[in-house]
């Protein structure tokens, strides 16, 4: 007779009538990076302390952002700051709290969550503090805006990849980066049971958008995506129908996957 592994303190495993069928539940977790990895903007910790001329001290909004923070980098490259400054400075930038706890976590169930990253912050900022904070193991995928040194040391930076999407930055729309990752993983025969989105900006209200009633968005509570989604609530019950868990620390997004880990049985 088969026993449930809750019992012994364990998410369930089965999964259908027989034990030939059985598979373990299949979930995708998707991050953001800038205040909801990491507590803070990954551009502005790179920048801080730094003289900056006054025509880059103002960023602009919108898809001009990508390249302001070209410049941005160019400049700082003429001014002498090398590779190892730069990579020490994406290293020390701090973790959201709780983060530390969710990754503990998740890091104990990873054959339960597919994890990927999407980020408009640059794959060599994301890359160096995924792997200072011992984590860049556990996503499969990241996506972010291309970032490499040129033969003079210079970190350049360029566009993810363009869209058609009139919500989003010219140089990245992440709706379109999930939509495609999820046709991807399907033709590649993994079916995952729910998808639960972890963000903070108003560039992740978009993907959010297109999350099914049984997935759940984590906005972090009092941020752009937070806000969205009530104001969309609020103008059209119904029309975003994922369940919405916004959180201060990650602790509490851990504490929920548990929770529903439990309830497989």
């Amino acid at each position: 007779m088969r026993r449930c592994c809750q019992g012994v303190g364990l998410p369930c495993l089965f999964k259908g009538v027989g034990m030939a069928g059985a598979r373990p539940p299949r979930f995708l977790l998707v991050f953001d990076f800038d205040e909801t990895i990491v507590d803070e903007n990954s551009d502005d910790s790179v920048v801080r302390g730094r003289a900056l001329p006054e025509r880059l001290r103002q960023s602009p909004r919108g898809g001009a952002y990508n390249e302001h923070m070209r410049r941005v980098l160019a400049f700082l490259g003429e001014q002498g700051v090398r590779p190892a400054e730069l990579r020490a400075a994406y290293e020390n930038i701090p973790l959201a709290p709780g983060m530390a706890e969710l990754f503990q976590f998740l890091s104990k169930h990873q054959e339960l969550f597919e994890l990927v990253l999407i980020s408009d912050a640059n794959t060599f900022g994301i890359d160096a503090k995924l792997r200072a904070a011992g984590v860049r193991a556990l996503f499969r995928k990241v996506f972010s805006n291309p970032a490499s040194f040129d033969r003079r040391g210079v970190l350049t930076l360029g566009p993810y990849h363009s869209h058609k999407c009139p919500r989003c930055p010219a140089n990245m729309c992440k709706r379109k980066i999930l939509g495609e990752y999820l046709a991807e993983r399907a033709r590649e025969d993994a079916e995952f049971q729910r998808v639960f989105y972890v963000g903070d900006g108003a560039n992740d209200f978009c993907p959010a958008g297109t999350l099914r009633a049984a997935d759940v968005a984590f906005p972090r509570k009092g941020y752009p995506m937070h806000r969205l989604i009530q104001e969309s609530q609020e103008k059209q019950p119904g029309a975003f129908q994922a369940a919405v868990v916004p959180w201060e620390s990650a602790a509490e997004v851990a504490r929920y996957l548990q929770e529903q880990l439990r309830r497989k049985c």
